[in-house]
């Protein structure tokens, strides 16, 4: 294989998968899908390209020639697109979240495992500029044996609502919990030290005006404390309803210190370094500044794309692991899981009182076994009779009114 045959899920998310595929060079976008008729063929009047097709149904987009489909439909419908996309012979790159039930794991969990097919998750944030920089050291030894941690993704997103949910009372963000979406501030701690989360207890603030205003109905501010396998402790932050913006990590390991600055400081997110790493224990060398990216071959292009140019070198990654890099730095199915089941079982421990939880080791069958029936989720359309409120102290009434409000935005728009 020369080139990867790629078609894209999803045409708004998407959008950034979609530059890269006609960007690198080892890859050739062919086919566009998405249910949105109008999005998608104003997208096809953008690229006027007739090497692309365009579907508006997933299971004839599914019978393209392509070798990898790129999952950046809604982040609660992941799973079950994935599942279809493996069976029919594809790999996968699933943008976040991987899944949202135990249900939907263990199905994809397996699927991955009996398909024999190739699943990556697509936690950007793992690849922005101080993360990935962090992991190298973590994996050379330089920051020593994992101590502490903190991850942060707080995004006041006030200001896109509107375009986002288009006013939509059911839009999986307005029904999402606090802790839900988490694997942007957890993904990096667990790509950096590649451990396994084992406990959690989870923590909510209250639903406050910004978040009225919006018509989500979680709490402003999800929080985690995460234990991992070796004992130590991480917290991860994240939320939509918080009064300001802020993307940033810190590591603490036996030899030291490294952490990124934060985004509300001024610079994009996770683009500065700061180091304080002793070559033996106790030393305490001192500060080495690092800033802007660390320099290779596609620093340069990388900075055109979101995310602190995260956008790109996840997808080179998944790309470069398909024709045969098998070094490449990948997120499989079960770091996925480490990822994002601190969140769900974060907000189980929100909704019992904050007591701790045990994180389920999804790698086992048994464990899965206890599992697999598990519909526990805040969407009435997937719950069934094991749906729970968005809030824990139960779903606030959102006057109609206010979807009005964030509709005709966006039809303004």
């Amino acid at each position: 294989m020369e080139k990867v045959k790629i078609g894209v899920l999803g045409v708004q998310r998407g959008n950034s998968m979609i530059s890269f595929s006609r960007d690198y060079d080892k890859c050739e976008l062919v086919a566009i899908c998405d249910y949105w008729e109008e999005g998608l063929m104003k997208k096809k009047e953008e690229l006027n390209d007739d090497r692309i097709t365009y579907y508006l149904d997933y299971e004839e987009f599914l019978k393209h020639d392509m070798d990898a489909v790129i999952l950046a439909n809604y982040a609660n419908e992941h799973a079950p697109f994935a599942v279809k996309a493996l069976k029919a012979g594809k790999a996968v790159f699933s943008e976040c979240l991987p899944f949202q039930t135990m249900k939907q794991a263990v199905e994809l969990i397996e699927t991955v495992e009996e398909t024999g097919g190739f699943y990556m998750y697509g936690e950007n944030y793992c690849y922005m500029p101080a993360p990935r920089e962090m992991r190298r050291d973590y994996q050379k030894g330089l920051i020593g044996e994992f101590e502490y941690g903190e991850g942060e993704y707080l995004h006041n997103c006030e200001s896109i609502w509107h375009g986002i949910t288009q006013g939509k009372p059911d839009h999986w963000r307005n029904n999402m919990y606090a802790n839900f979406y988490c694997t942007h501030s957890m993904g990096p701690l667990v790509h950096i030290t590649g451990m396994r989360p084992v406990s959690v207890i989870g923590l909510e603030t209250p639903y406050n005006e910004r978040t009225a205003r919006m018509g989500t109905k979680e709490g402003g501010i999800g929080v985690e404390m995460v234990t991992f396998e070796n004992g130590g402790v991480a917290k991860s932050l994240h939320g939509v309803g918080c009064s300001r913006d802020s993307v940033y990590y810190n590591i603490w390991g036996s030899l030291g210190q490294e952490e990124s600055n934060r985004e509300c400081q001024g610079v994009t997110a996770a683009i500065q370094i700061f180091k304080s790493l002793d070559e033996f224990e106790g030393e305490n060398k001192g500060n080495k500044y690092i800033n802007d990216y660390p320099i290779d071959e596609y620093a340069e292009a990388a900075k055109s794309y979101g995310h602190g140019g995260s956008d790109f070198y996840c997808m080179k990654e998944f790309v470069d692991y398909i024709l045969g890099n098998k070094d490449a730095d990948i997120i499989d199915v079960y770091e996925a899981c480490d990822m994002f089941l601190p969140g769900m079982f974060g907000y189980r421990s929100v909704l019992a009182g904050n007591i701790p939880m045990e994180i389920p080791n999804l790698r086992d069958k048994a464990v899965r076994d206890q599992w697999r029936n598990d519909t526990w989720c805040t969407d009435p359309k997937v719950a069934g009779d094991m749906l729970v409120p968005s809030y824990s102290k139960g779903n606030p009434d959102v006057p109609q009114e206010v979807y009005d409000k964030v509709r005709e935005k966006w039809l303004n728009k």
